[in-house]
């Protein structure tokens, strides 16, 4: 189960106008409160934030929203996180600040139906989550099958996906988020 978070919609609360682009660290860090909130009274696991209506974003917004959303993302509580309606500008900033924290999180780009990865990522990461995503759930075993590697090698692989909460663990097998 999932929950669908419109940002623009949170956005108008905060700044009380018709106002479609997050711009100012302090716009952001309210958005992100809001966000935070929604998340913690939610009882999925999923959240989705929707960027469709959204115009612009900043760094400091991406920084604030997204980036310091999975930094300060619940221990006790596993939470997952995805991006939907995303524009490619939109990606560059969030991209961005991703790296620079070593964070992962999972967009469905606007008008597109697949997952990708921005954010920071290695090969391995990157061709486990693509055949997570092609294959549906399973475990280490058949990603090695399906990408010709070593058990070991796809075992690391999806831990690390798993521990960045890109995809599902559990009881060794590995599932990708729900999207719908």
């Amino acid at each position: 189960m999932r929950d669908r978070i419109d940002l623009a919609l949170l956005l108008r609360e905060v700044v009380s106008t018709p106002y479609s682009n997050l711009v100012t660290r302090p716009t952001g860090v309210s958005v992100r409160q809001r966000i935070e909130a929604q998340i913690a009274a939610s009882p999925h696991p999923t959240a989705q934030l929707d960027f469709g209506a959204i115009g612009l974003l900043d760094f400091s917004c991406a920084d604030e929203i997204v980036a310091k959303l999975l930094l300060n993302s619940d221990v006790e509580r596993p939470r997952f996180v995805v991006l939907v309606n995303v524009s490619e500008a939109q990606v560059e900033a969030i991209d961005h600040v991703l790296v620079t924290h070593r964070l992962t999180i999972i967009a469905v780009m606007a008008g597109a139906a697949a997952p990708r990865i921005i954010g920071w990522q290695s090969p391995d990461l990157l061709a486990a989550f693509e055949a997570v995503v092609a294959l549906g759930a399973g475990d280490s075993g058949r990603v090695a099958d399906a990408l010709g590697w070593t058990i070991e090698r796809a075992a690391d692989a999806l831990q690390s996906l798993a521990l960045r909460r890109v995809v599902q663990a559990a009881s060794g097998t590995f599932c990708p988020l729900p999207l719908l």
